[in-house]
């Protein structure tokens, strides 16, 4: 074999490989007219993403954000992108209850109808913090925070019927466990374990969501975006270390549209209604990871979290 029929077929592997890592794409082209969306943590990466197509839909967009700067920099390319001018940015801190509850306040009393709510919003392996109620970052933020969010909006949701609610988890909640006597590292703290523990609980989230919502026209789905090249993975490396590895990255990392396509699936997609949501990577419906399906665990982490945000 020649060098370039060489170099050849190693292209052809690699774009391969690229296409499989890609995932899946919504292939939906449904309009998005007369529907309100809220999206958590809209200003970057997934959630931006997210946005920018549902923008393209036609949807009335609520940047849900905790750098209101960020926000407002994040809308305006969108709808110079879009054409779509019926976004809003509002502050959303998910790691104070008390900026949850005047988030929840102002929509409540500023919209009649909430058709999908899309808790985009987390933390990746930070170091160890609390969130302004006292809780471990990890646990505080990605499940807490959304927890309060999401209860707050439900009656909302339901008088909005057909309505949906889709949680961004990850592919490690199947390596994760919700240990009560350690939710909040009090025997220590590792940055994976608290981050996989916080995506199980989105998991969780989810599944009970969507059993005492089953008669009232909402949709539940959890979803796996993949390996995303976002702000989040930049995070983990110096600069120059980045830089040096990007092509690596580039091949085995989505973008954060092609990480987006499975909450736009599943915000959109008229297949979930007949389903009932539930668990999604690659715009497939699939099963959760052992860990998530102890239906013990899942209604006692529903009653702790009840006590934590201060509902119960």
């Amino acid at each position: 074999m020649t060098i370039a029929a060489t170099m050849g077929v190693c292209f052809l592997l690699l774009a391969l490989l690229k296409y499989y890592l890609v995932g899946g794409v919504c292939k939906s082209s449904i309009d998005m007219t007369g529907k309100t969306v809220i999206i958590t943590g809209a200003n970057s990466g997934i959630g931006k993403a997210t946005a920018m197509d549902l923008a393209r839909r036609n949807a009335s967009v609520i940047l849900a954000c905790r750098d209101v700067i960020k926000g407002e920099t994040a809308k305006m390319e969108i709808v110079r992108e879009t054409g779509n001018s019926q976004l809003k940015v509002k502050h959303l801190d998910l790691a104070s209850f008390k900026s949850i509850r005047q988030f929840c306040k102002e929509i409540n009393q500023e919209l009649t109808q909430l058709d999908v709510l899309i808790n985009n919003a987390g933390i990746f392996f930070h170091p160890f913090s609390k969130t302004e109620d006292g809780f471990e970052s990890h646990f505080g933020v990605n499940h807490l925070g959304h927890f309060l969010l999401t209860n707050l909006l439900l009656d909302l949701l339901k008088r909005s019927a057909p309505s949906r609610i889709v949680i961004v988890s990850s592919l490690t909640h199947a390596y994760g466990s919700i240990e009560f006597d350690n939710l909040n590292s009090e025997k220590g703290y590792n940055r994976v374990v608290a981050y996989n523990r916080s995506k199980l609980a989105n998991v969780y989230l989810a599944n009970e969501l969507r059993e005492r919502l089953s008669n009232t026209g909402v949709t539940v789905c959890s979803v796996n975006p993949g390996g995303v090249n976002t702000m989040i993975v930049r995070r983990l490396f110096r600069d120059w270390v980045y830089r040096l590895i990007w092509p690596f990255i580039w091949y085995i990392l989505k973008s954060p549209m092609q990480g987006a396509q499975t909450s736009i699936y599943c915000a959109v997609s008229n297949e979930l209604d007949e389903a009932h949501g539930g668990y999604f990577s690659d715009c497939t419906k699939k099963q959760v990871g052992t860990s998530a399906r102890d239906d013990g665990i899942r209604k006692k982490l529903w009653d702790v979290s009840e006590r934590f945000v201060g509902l119960a």
